[in-house]
């Protein structure tokens, strides 16, 4: 069977699809990718890619979007927008990929077109073309919620009238969700463990012996968002302070230039499966993958409330009672004492540990997939 997967032309978007393609591939199925972007830079061997975005420039779609709705850009930029606001920069997005994916489409004869949430032109060209398409969420986010947003958009609505639509698209065949239920509730769709995705590398390591410091892991984002979001100076002025080792995941420069505290150390940017072993709690921007990562591993986790989805991360990890959603201009040594000293953050985090665990394997949704009915 011939599967295309389809993701908006940002890594982070594709990371979280790339478990359940290889798995399709392992089980002896032909498939492609279709991206561009940064997203081309992930590790995608043996699997065929498409660039259905070439030339493309995030910063130049979130400009012109922003200068066309400087209200909606700054409650976005507030964390306050919703997904109004991501439907907008992503309608723009995906205006440009409808033709190319629908030619794709066209030209390769898919058997099933697997796409995220805001990849719906996606969907757009598996429904032009009759093909049965697989909605696959990869954030923290209400997929079908971000679906809506993008089908209401002026501009992604310009394209689905070039291609015979009105303003809807066909339901998807199945949805997947990747999302711990007790931490964004009951979703529709069939659940599938979210896998890191995030290559390889050599953390810090496990502390030494028991009744030595706990280690906080602070992480920087994969993307440079605006706003000072960044947690890294906010703990490296309270470190004196906190009763813990602390470790900063490729630093700016101008932090790795510092002197630094006895507690506090540097390492270069590696994946975060490999620098949360050992580790007692994550300090980060809220990204959903971040989220999902301190989650797996079981570990408390403060996320920085932020653009886009980083608030609503943030505030699910806090509602939870698996971590903290702090600005980072208030993080201070009493914050970051408390994240690794209380009890309940810890144990909270392994519940949705094994939440996670006992969720699908990726290979386990290959035959429901591929079973789907045309």
């Amino acid at each position: 069977m011939r599967v295309l997967v389809v993701s908006a032309p940002l890594l982070g978007h594709l990371l979280p699809m790339l478990p359940l393609t290889r798995a399709l591939h392992a089980a002896g199925h032909e498939v492609r990718v279709a991206a561009g972007g940064d997203a081309l830079s992930a590790d995608t061997a043996g699997l065929g890619v498409i660039d259905v975005a070439p030339g493309f420039r995030f910063g130049r779609v979130a400009t012109r979007t922003v200068l066309a709705h400087p209200r909606a850009a700054r409650a976005e930029l507030a964390g306050e927008s919703g997904t109004r606001t991501i439907g907008l920069l992503f309608g723009a997005i995906n205006e440009e990929l409808a033709d190319t994916l629908v030619t794709v489409v066209e030209r390769w004869r898919p058997d099933r077109v697997i796409y995220e949430p805001l990849a719906v032109a996606g969907a757009l060209a598996a429904a032009r073309h009759r093909v049965p398409a697989v909605l696959l969420e990869n954030s923290l986010l209400d997929g079908p919620e971000l679906v809506r947003a993008t089908l209401r958009t002026r501009l992604f609505r310009r394209a689905l009238r070039r291609h015979g639509f009105d303003e809807e698209l066909p339901d998807p065949a199945t949805a997947i969700t990747i999302a711990p239920p007790s931490l964004v509730g009951d979703r529709a769709g069939r659940p599938m463990r979210a896998v890191p995705e995030d290559g390889t590398g050599t953390g810090p390591g496990r502390p030494a012996e028991p009744g030595t410091p706990p280690r906080i892991v602070v992480s920087r984002s994969t993307v440079d968002l605006p706003g000072p979001g960044d947690p890294m100076p906010a703990v490296l002025a309270a470190a004196s302070g906190v009763d813990a080792e602390i470790v900063l995941v490729g630093p700016a420069p101008r932090i790795g230039r510092r002197s630094l505290p006895d507690n506090v150390r540097t390492v270069e940017q590696v994946p975060l499966t490999a620098v949360l072993a050992g580790a007692a709690a994550l300090v980060h921007r809220g990204g959903a993958g971040t989220v999902l990562g301190a989650l797996g591993a079981g570990i408390p986790q403060l996320a920085v409330p932020g653009p886009g989805e980083r608030r609503h991360n943030a505030e699910l990890v806090a509602h939870r009672g698996a971590g903290l959603a702090v600005p980072a201009r208030e993080i201070t040594a009493d914050v970051l004492n408390r994240l690794v000293a209380d009890p309940g953050y810890a144990a909270a985090a392994r519940e949705v540990r094994d939440e996670m665990a006992a969720m699908p394997d990726p290979a386990e949704l290959v035959g429901p997939i591929t079973a789907t009915p045309g």
